[in-house]
């Protein structure tokens, strides 16, 4: 089913997944950042120790850990929804697959948490590595999604 959106509209429809997608890229550097800081506990001693952990990094990394999946999810589903939408189906290439795939990833990672909290060493280390390895495909998604949005741009160009 195809819905039919008002012009007004249908620039801020499209380019809603783009915006907020790369958002997410940055939430995703800024949440990976906290989990670092966290991680820092563990090696600090002595007074850098108790700073550290008043910051509440742990805290902080599991809310926007969960920001950062609930805007993968609703991303994901949005930008297939848009694309469907416009184009009457769904183009498979490099930048769905990848976004498949970091639905999946950000899932794996989510699931850990429990894991990572009955302090199995061996849940970090997985959560670490699915983490990098998810920063890595969303870059490269990025990447495709802006000779996307490059070409959309060039679409509506033409149109006026």
């Amino acid at each position: 089913m195809i819905i039919a959106i008002p012009e007004p509209f249908k620039t801020v429809v499209t380019f809603a997944h783009p915006i907020l997608m790369f958002s997410t890229l940055l939430l995703a550097f800024y949440a990976g950042y906290l989990g670092w800081q966290y991680r820092k506990i563990r090696s600090a001693e002595g007074e850098e120790k108790k700073a550290l952990i008043s910051k509440r990094y742990n805290i902080q990394h599991h809310k926007f850990g969960s920001v950062f999946l609930v805007l993968m999810v609703a991303g994901a589903i949005g930008g297939l929804a848009v694309t469907y939408n416009n184009n009457g189906k769904l183009f498979v290439g490099a930048h769905l697959l990848a976004g498949l795939g970091l639905v999946f990833l950000a899932a794996l990672s989510t699931a850990l948490a429990p894991l990572m909290q009955q302090a199995k060493d061996w849940a970090r280390s997985t959560h670490i590595a699915v983490n990098t390895l998810m920063i890595g495909v969303f870059v490269w998604q990025a990447v495709t999604g802006w000779e996307i949005v490059q070409r959309i741009l060039a679409q509506m160009a033409k149109a006026t």
